[in-house]
C-alpha cells in the first residue's frame, strides 16, 4: 500500500527547504513563486471567485530565461539569435554568450570544460533543448514537473513538452524542451517572462500504483445514496436563491488555512 502521510514534513528536512535552486548563469533572475493572478492576466472574475483556477495558476514556481533570444526553424534546421549577434545562426549546440570562459574560472580543474549548453537542437525536427541556467535540488522522494506556466497567454508557433526530473538525484542543469510549430516564423523569450514552470511531486505519485488505484462506477444506477447526498449538497443545494458567489473558493481558503496552522 502507498503511503501519503506528511510527505512534505517527513522529507524536507533534509534539505531544510523543499527546493534549493542554485544560479549557474550570473544573468539569470531566480525562481519565483508562480502567480494566482498569471501575471495580471486572469480575468478579475476569475481571479476572484474560481479557486481552481488561482490555485492551479500559483502552484510551483516560474522559471526564467537567462537573456532574450530568438529560435526559427526553416523546416530543416533550427536557427538562433540573441540581441548582439549580427544575424541568424545555425543551432547544433550553442553556449551561453561567454559563458564556457567563464564557467571554467569557478569549476573545479577536473570540472573545467563541461559548461552545460544554453541551447541544443535534438533529432527531432523543429525540437529545442533549453537550459534555464539553473540547477534545481529538491528533498529526498520529491521530483519537479516541467511544463508551460499555467493560465498565462502561450507563445505563439511553439509548445513545451511537459517531463518529470528526478531533482533529489539529478544534480544537472534544469532544462525544458520546446517543438516550433511553424516555419519561418521568429519564436522570442523574454527574460523577464516565465519561460516554463516547476511543480514539486512526490516520487510516489509516478508509482503506476497510484493509476491502478481507482473504483470505477459504470452508470448511474450504481451510485449510492451517500453519492446522491454529496451530489445533492455540491449542486442542488447551491442553485438559485440558495448559492453564494465565491463560496467554494472562501471554503477553500479557510481550509489551506487550517492545514497550515495544524502542528506538524
Amino acid at each position: 500500500m502507498l503511503d501519503f502521510q506528511s510527505p512534505l514534513q517527513a522529507d524536507a528536512s533534509a534539505l531544510g527547504a523543499l527546493a534549493k535552486f542554485y544560479r549557474m548563469i550570473p544573468e539569470v533572475s531566480l525562481p519565483v513563486p508562480a502567480d494566482a493572478a498569471a501575471g495580471g492576466t486572469l480575468p478579475l472574475r476569475a481571479y476572484r471567485y474560481c479557486e481552481p483556477i488561482r490555485v492551479a495558476s500559483q502552484l510551483g514556481w516560474y522559471v526564467f530565461a537567462p537573456m532574450d533570444f530568438s529560435l526559427m526553424w526553416d523546416g530543416t534546421r533550427v536557427l538562433w539569435r540573441y540581441p548582439d549577434a549580427p544575424d541568424w545562426m545555425p543551432l547544433d549546440a550553442a553556449q551561453f554568450p561567454n559563458y564556457a570562459a567563464q564557467f571554467d574560472a569557478d569549476a573545479p580543474d577536473d570540472v573545467k570544460g563541461y559548461s552545460p549548453p544554453f541551447l541544443a537542437s535534438v533529432l527531432q525536427p523543429g525540437v529545442v533543448q533549453i537550459w534555464s541556467g539553473l540547477i534545481a535540488k529538491t528533498a529526498a522522494d520529491w521530483c519537479v514537473l516541467v511544463r508551460e506556466p499555467a493560465n498565462l497567454p502561450r507563445t505563439q508557433h511553439m509548445e513545451s513538452y511537459e517531463g518529470v526530473i528526478e531533482t533529489d538525484r539529478w544534480f544537472g542543469p534544469l532544462f525544458t524542451n520546446i517543438r516550433i510549430t511553424k516555419t519561418d516564423c521568429p519564436v522570442e523569450f523574454k527574460r523577464d517572462h516565465p519561460m516554463f514552470t516547476i511543480q514539486p511531486i512526490h516520487r510516489a505519485m509516478l508509482s503506476p500504483q497510484v493509476q491502478k488505484s481507482t473504483i470505477k462506477v459504470a452508470a448511474m444506477a450504481d451510485m449510492t445514496d451517500d453519492d446522491w447526498a454529496e451530489y445533492r449538497a455540491t449542486i442542488v443545494e447551491r442553485v438559485g436563491e440558495k448559492r453564494v458567489i465565491g463560496e467554494y473558493a472562501t471554503q477553500s481558503r479557510k481550509r489551506r488555512k487550517s492545514d497550515d496552522r495544524a502542528p506538524s
